[in-house]
């Protein structure tokens, strides 16, 4: 069985006939059926020593919230175990055809946010993980993280297969549609809210279509100024980050006495040093913001540990503007792909964003620092809230998720798309059910093994091997 590491990428100089005769023929080599056939390896990685090796480089005092965060259901374990699945995936078959991968393309990671215009666009949203690598690994990743919700939601056996078989059926019909566009014309594609409700609304009930407005509604609302409202207060006459501890923490809180008394002048320098990698314009509108306070903050669930911090700015007219530097550290996916082509993984990380995302964060950019341990860290920089929305999976019923799961797979084909060769990928993929029957096997074969996953570690935490503090 062909692997990811035996194949060599494709020339992108062949025609468009040659590399669609090139991706049909790699049904002989790689059958699309077993895309569908996964088993644990005789000497697979415990979960647990793969989740401890993450926290050996975390922030310790956040480990034990992220094992509470991840132990609270399959589907959470699921979100924090990006790292398990590609161990299981590196010896999984592949055709050899590389894309930007999100290395995280779970349903929980795409959601709606701003484009520059002011729309509200859906896209993948989450790239901590992004890399160079096999198609087939982002698209597996999706189809189980959509099982393993399903059986959250306790839908039945014939309703999962259905809902994962649409979203894999998704991904298969946009691809080739991509296949026959020219670069430009899949470059300029996104999607608006406007147009997911008009293609996938009819799909959906009254009261679904009702949440999914409201959802939008709540989305716009979503800004600096907002967040101001609910982590800012006045202290001596001056604005500063509420603390709720151990979410919230304000820098100087975590700094010596000495070290406090300057952190103003630091901070403005690294300011100035992130906006160095932002265009021109992006550091003209930077610089009519002012730093005033800084605070670590707690995010997500598969994140926790990692050094998360909000930095609040203000305007003219004391116009809020809040930033969120989150520390990014090499992608789980490269020990079995290899490293990034870049030295700072921030940038690794918003290299990666731009290149899937039809548009992306007008603050999106990085820094290098040493942190507040002395030690060096990479981040990577974007605004907090901007029209930030996502979709209640622990609410959905099976129409609804089976039209998100239709909207996740087009986007993460299309983003697939802007950075692979998707005449090749759509022509191996084929007008067939093949590929969609085979990764329904695989989503409800590897959820097994997530349950098993997840009960490990709720048997490690019962037995004290490792901390864990939930309700956080």
């Amino acid at each position: 069985m062909v692997t990811t590491a035996e194949r060599a990428p494709a020339t992108e100089r062949a025609t468009r006939k040659e590399r669609a005769a090139r991706g049909k023929a790699l049904r002989t080599e790689v059958p699309r059926t077993s895309h569908g056939d996964w088993e644990p390896a005789r000497r697979r990685p415990k979960p647990i020593k793969l989740l401890e090796e993450q926290a050996a480089v975390r922030e310790p005092s956040l480990v034990p919230i992220r094992y509470g965060r991840m132990a609270a259901s399959p589907f959470a374990f699921y979100r924090g175990a990006a790292y398990v699945l590609a161990s299981d995936l590196a010896r999984s078959p592949a055709t050899g055809i590389r894309v930007q991968l999100c290395g995280d393309a779970h349903l929980a990671n795409f959601g709606g946010f701003a484009s520059p215009e002011r729309d509200l666009v859906f896209d993948l949203n989450d790239f901590d993980e992004t890399l160079p690598g096999p198609w087939e690994w982002d698209i597996k990743r999706l189809a189980a993280s959509i099982e393993v919700a399903a059986r959250a939601r306790d839908f039945g056996t014939k309703e999962r297969t259905r809902v994962v078989r649409s979203a894999v059926e998704s991904y298969r019909i946009a691809m080739r549609r991509f296949a026959g566009m020219k670069a430009l014309e899949t470059w300029y594609t996104s999607t608006d809210v406007r147009e997911l409700r008009a293609e996938f609304g009819a799909q959906l009930r009254p009261e679904q279509l009702k949440k999914f407005e409201k959802a939008i509604a709540k989305g716009k609302s979503k800004d600096s100024a907002r967040a101001y409202n609910k982590l800012a207060v006045s202290l001596n006459g001056s604005p500063r980050i509420a603390a709720d501890p151990p979410l919230i923490t304000p820098i100087e809180d975590l700094l010596p006495d000495a070290e406090a008394h300057q952190l103003d002048e630091r901070m403005r320098g690294l300011i100035a040093q992130y906006a160095q990698t932002l265009p021109d314009d992006r550091r003209r509108l930077l610089s009519r913001f002012r730093y005033v306070h800084a605070a670590r903050k707690v995010v997500g669930v598969g994140s926790v540990g990692t050094r998360a911090w909000i930095c609040l700015m203000l305007g003219q007219d004391s116009e809020p503007l809040f930033l969120q530097a989150k520390e990014a550290q090499p992608s789980v996916l490269a020990p079995f792909l290899g490293a990034s082509e870049y030295s700072n993984q921030g940038q690794r990380v918003v290299e990666g964003q731009r290149l899937m995302q039809a548009t992306s964060d007008i603050f999106l950019g990085w820094i290098h620092l040493n942190g507040i341990d002395g030690q060096p860290r990479d981040f990577y920089v974007r605004q907090l809230c901007d029209w930030k929305t996502s979709a209640e999976i622990e609410t959905l019923v099976p129409e609804g998720m089976t039209a998100y799961g239709r909207m996740c797979g087009w986007t993460l084909a299309r983003a697939h798309a802007r950075s692979g060769d998707a005449m090749a990928i759509g022509a191996y993929l084929g007008g067939g059910p093949a590929f969609d029957n085979a990764l329904t096997r695989f989503a409800a074969t590897y959820a097994d093994q997530n349950e098993r996953d997840h009960g490990s570690l709720v048997d490690a935490i019962k037995a004290r091997q490792v901390p864990a503090e939930t309700g956080v």
